[in-house]
């Protein structure tokens, strides 16, 4: 069995440089074992795709429709641990039996195709439905914007980006259980998800909210590149 081991649970990166070998080493999909780091380790900055070959590799990409690409990208956010073997096995077919491409209900795409629906439709909802509350003075004096969202996929880091777009300058952070992400009103950082048991109430001032903050990212956060997020 061939292990496969990424950075994390959105490791688009490592998941292409992974299938790109295993393409070029002919390693079929029953043959993979995928695992996802979930320790501390994992909080990385996304790298520039730049120096490792983007997608499966150039004769893998010959033949995998581009829509696959971009729809891969979407399912890797998913919550189903079994998202990378279903990627994988399917860019292994596309490969080995280009006729996928033109068959409209095949069972697995049909699924990569409903678990990116899924995704879309919780990136939509973070987007519209999320409410930042304004608990007064951060550091440095300025305003501090604090949320809670449990989103039901991984999502947050991919979001990051748009909400600092949406709020340019502000300082502020939106805290999940599987993930955290803050602006310091120039930069984007990531940290650890806060469990439920220590998120803030509705009802709660603002220093319970600050202490949920602090929580979460007290000399945990890494840098996040504001670029990085779902080509929607």
């Amino acid at each position: 069995m061939t292990q496969a081991q990424l950075r994390g649970e959105t490791d688009l990166a490592g998941f292409h440089a992974e299938v790109r070998h295993l393409l070029t080493q002919q390693v079929p999909p029953e043959a993979v074992q995928w695992e996802a780091c979930a320790c501390r380790d994992d909080l990385y900055l996304p790298q520039d795709p730049s120096p490792r070959t983007p997608g499966p590799g150039k004769a893998a990409a010959a033949i995998v429709p581009a829509s696959f690409l971009r729809l891969s990208e979407v399912v890797l956010m998913h919550s189903d641990p079994g998202r990378f073997d279903l990627l994988y096995r399917l860019l292994w077919r596309l490969v080995h039996e280009p006729g996928l491409r033109h068959d409209p209900v095949d069972p697995q795409m049909l699924q990569a195709q409903q678990m990116g629906q899924a995704v879309r439709r919780d990136l939509h909802k973070m987007k519209t439905l999320l409410s930042f509350r304004n608990v007064g003075a951060g550091a440095g004096g300025h305003p501090m914007l604090l949320a809670w969202h449990e989103p039901a996929h991984h999502i947050v880091e991919a979001l990051g980006p748009w909400f600092a777009l949406r709020h340019p300058g502000a300082r502020w952070a939106i805290l999940t259980p599987g993930r955290c992400v803050e602006c310091d009103g120039r930069s984007l950082h990531v940290a650890p998800g806060l469990a439920r048991a220590f998120a803030p109430a509705e009802g709660d001032g603002p220093d319970a909210w600050l202490a949920a903050y602090w929580r979460a990212f007290d000399g945990q956060a890494i840098a996040l590149d504001r670029a990085h997020g779902p080509r929607e």
